[in-house]
């Protein structure tokens, strides 16, 4: 079969170890191969935090892609904003506890940054998406519950919406996808941007 472009189909590879951006590609249609890129996230700093996110994404996916391959590379990073903070992966169970606690009742932005690499013609193209993210007045009795089941420490601000932390947050404006991790409508838009369509990875058959 051919992808919307008349040349053959395109595998995507996911350059990240997340289990959630997995599952929302999975969901989505598309059957990844999981490339851990390897990039040292503590040596890459950027003024603000959008461009952050999108420099990382973009360093992720040009150390997976292989020159001349058939694939397409996705990579992402995400990194939730409040008060001008960055709010990464906490670094302890304490750590996790403080920036929920810090977090109650109020409204951070969840950022994004998207890089897609396609193999066959080395093009790249990235963005980066935001999402703002209003979480509920939760208790000291219900956050020391969430963070003693581990899930605090593994996802960037400490919580997630496909998770057990999903009943703390209040609601969301914008793509809830994109706060998971990876913006499916971004990705169709970027991906069509290469010239491709969604379609055209789903289920796609591997080298």
């Amino acid at each position: 079969m051919a992808a919307a472009d008349g040349t053959a189909h395109r595998h995507l590879v996911l350059a990240s170890a997340s289990p959630a951006r997995l599952r929302l590609l999975r969901d989505a249609g598309f059957d990844p191969t999981v490339m851990v890129s390897g990039v040292d996230e503590e040596v890459v700093d950027r003024p603000d935090t959008p461009t952050l996110t999108l420099a990382l994404a973009e360093r992720k996916a040009v150390a997976v892609a292989r020159p001349g391959g058939s694939a397409v590379v996705v990579a992402c990073d995400s990194l939730l904003e409040l008060d001008g903070r960055r709010f990464g992966k906490p670094a302890s169970n304490a750590e996790a506890l403080a920036w929920l606690r810090a977090m109650r009742g109020r409204t951070g932005t969840l950022h994004t940054g998207h890089c897609l690499v396609d193999e066959p013609t080395g093009r790249q193209v990235s963005a980066v998406e935001g999402t703002l993210v209003r979480f509920a007045d939760t208790t000291d009795a219900e956050l020391q519950a969430y963070v003693a089941t581990g899930e605090a420490t593994a996802v960037a601000g400490a919580f997630t919406l496909d998770g057990r932390s999903a009943p703390f947050v209040d609601r969301v404006e914008g793509n809830p996808s994109n706060v998971i991790g990876l913006s499916l409508p971004l990705l169709r838009e970027l991906l069509r941007r290469l010239g491709l369509s969604v379609v055209d990875l789903w289920d796609a058959p591997r080298d």
